[in-house]
């Protein structure tokens, strides 16, 4: 009896945690799981909850875009001052998108604006289409070694159709507090 009456309740206790959610959409209830309840027109002894993978921080990156239209060409320039044309997709975040391409782009915080690790320099056509920094970023960003006008963190840039062509650069140094000399491993 105390189980079937869980079982009956569960869908509301769920839509009640969906409903307070960070933003309001179901799918944010969790950066784990997402639960779609299925309802039967049966009756509530039909009710079934079914849960599904949802991505985790970088996953998205590591998906090829759906269309040519969702595709944009960045350019990074390494510590050696090498290009290397990388295709990112409109929502990528830049620090997972080299991470995803071996780009060396450490990000320690992983992406949690605690570093600046994955500082680079934005070309001067592009910089003006960033949104503008955060006062968190732009508070970090002091504590970057070579610090320039064009400085912003990798995991601070979200590609847009408007960021076609983008280039950025990755200084010479860049100070980690963790270990130096560390390359990062994708996730």
């Amino acid at each position: 009896a105390l189980l079937s009456s869980v079982v009956r309740k569960a869908p509301i206790a769920l839509s009640h945690l969906l409903r307070r959610s960070v933003t309001g959409e179901p799918s944010a209830f969790s950066p784990i799981v997402s639960i779609a309840l299925r309802w039967s027109a049966k009756g509530t002894n039909n009710r079934r909850i079914h849960s599904e993978s949802c991505l985790h921080h970088g996953e998205y990156e590591w998906k090829d875009p759906k269309s040519p239209d969702e595709i944009v060409n960045v350019t990074f320039i390494d510590k050696d001052g090498q290009p290397r044309q990388v295709k990112g997709k409109v929502g990528d975040n830049i620090l997972y998108l080299a991470h995803r391409h071996r780009i060396e782009l450490e990000g320690a915080c992983e992406a949690s604006l605690a570093c600046t690790t994955c500082h680079v320099y934005v070309d001067g056509e592009h910089l003006s289409k960033l949104q503008n920094a955060t006062e968190e970023e732009e508070d970090l960003l002091d504590l970057a070694p070579c610090l320039a006008e064009n400085s912003r963190l990798g995991c601070q840039i979200i590609l847009t159709k408007e960021l076609e062509g983008i280039t950025l650069t990755v200084p010479k140094i860049t100070r980690n507090f963790y270990v130096d000399g560390h390359v990062p491993q994708p996730h």
